[in-house]
């Protein structure tokens, strides 16, 4: 079963907390993030993105990007923008996203569940990206990075959560500038801790890594890299556990540079014998699985398909797989999706408008609408001990960084 710890967040003063949260390190790359910081010094990329305080040509993997992480925390720590809580607690962590509402848990998960696959795994991790987060957390001593984990609904738990958003007031309230509403709750009574606690232990039986492959992995790795010298508080890594009722993946979009020789007729007619194809009247967002959207030419297709393209199994049954098994490699030639530089995905956040405007500019020769990975799919893929393929799935919206942090080091 699992084990679940509460922490002594490190987080901002209220009054500062719209300014302070920032979006996930992983999401901007270094110029992104320089904009999105300016005329702000109490950007919490500032601590994820440090680079951006550095000249133009820095290396972002260098000792020196880590090390003006570490003395950005130090100083909002000294200025007390960020503060540490006084005792060990939960969090209710609240998002709302075009009126659609999903909350989550957010706690200390056990390294050892997650080295013993009682927290489940669905795709690879990148030896290089799990590096940078390694150093900047051996170097800044602090889990700035939340992992988003699933689990299936536990009455009892949701009961607690649900009962405590209604009758407590929130420590942060704010909308973000993209217009998602960030809601968080402290959970500070002994007896709920200890009632939640008890309850993941005696009825989660495991717990499933929806986003975050990669910084679960550093926090593991941090961990036995210090070996003795390891903190107690090396032992957990920042969670949100939101239950499986509440999550929301979105489609995970391709778009490839070429036809691969082919004209879009000939292409068309190659695909035609894995999938029916209709023309479609507008932009096409699959309705169902083993549907999918086609731009090419300066029009939408609807493929579907057809019976002998897939498989029963977890993983041959994803629509993921029947694309790369009857259509990209077959007609397109790509291989691996990992590692082909034909191709790039493009996040169900930027809608079909995105697809469009890629292919019309010349950029790209053709787009693939999917239709979103469904949680049990998921759950399927984890319990059987198998990944999915690269790119599979797109979670929105999410947590902002910043407004919770886990610190593995004790400080005064």
């Amino acid at each position: 079963m699992i084990t679940i710890s509460p922490f002594k967040a490190l987080r901002p003063q209220a009054e500062h907390a719209k300014q302070v949260a920032s979006r996930p390190y992983d999401v901007l790359n270094s110029r992104e993030a320089k904009i999105e910081a300016q005329g702000n010094p109490f950007s919490f990329l500032h601590i994820t993105k440090s680079e951006i305080d550095l000249p133009d040509d820095t290396d972002s993997h260098s000792q020196q990007v880590y090390d003006k992480a570490k003395s950005n925390l130090d100083a909002f720590i000294s200025r007390s923008i960020l503060f540490r809580e006084s005792k060990p607690c939960y969090y209710i962590y609240q998002l709302v996203m075009g009126g659609r509402s999903q909350t989550g848990l957010v706690c200390g998960s056990s390294v050892d569940d997650y080295e013993n696959d009682l927290i489940k795994k669905h795709e690879f991790t990148r030896p290089e990206k799990e590096q940078d987060r390694i150093n900047h957390i051996k170097t800044t001593g602090a889990q700035t990075g939340n992992v988003f984990l699933a689990y299936k609904n536990v009455a009892e738990v949701d009961a607690i959560i649900s009962d405590w958003k209604a009758t407590k007031n929130p420590v942060y309230d704010l909308i973000a500038d993209d217009q998602i509403q960030h809601t968080i709750w402290i959970i500070n009574d002994n007896d709920t801790i200890h009632k939640i606690g008890d309850t993941f232990k005696t009825q989660v039986a495991c717990t499933y890594i929806a986003d975050g492959h990669h910084r679960a992995a550093s926090a593991a790795k941090v961990r036995i890299a210090l070996g003795k010298e390891a903190p107690v508080g090396a032992g957990i890594f920042l969670t949100t556990l939101f239950p499986a009722s509440e999550l929301l993946i979105m489609d995970y979009n391709r778009v490839v540079k070429d036809l691969n020789g082919l004209s879009a007729e000939e292409l068309l007619e190659k695909a035609a014998e894995k999938f029916t194809i209709e023309k479609a009247g507008k932009a096409f967002s699959p309705a169902a699985l083993h549907q999918f959207g086609l731009y090419v030419g300066n029009q939408w297709y609807c493929l579907t398909a057809k019976e002998n393209t897939y498989t029963s199994d977890p993983i041959g049954i994803l629509d993921v797989t029947i694309l790369q098994d009857n259509f990209l490699d077959p007609v397109l030639n790509i291989k691996d999706q990992r590692t082909d530089v034909r191709i790039d995905f493009v996040g169900g956040i930027r809608g079909l408008g995105e697809l469009e405007k890629r292919v019309d500019s010349g950029e790209m020769a053709l787009a693939i609408s999917l239709h979103p990975v469904t949680i049990q799919q998921l759950f399927d893929i984890a319990d059987s001990g198998n990944v999915m393929p690269p790119k599979s799935t797109w979670f929105e919206p999410k947590l902002r960084d910043g407004l919770l942090t886990n610190l593995i080091y004790d400080i005064a």
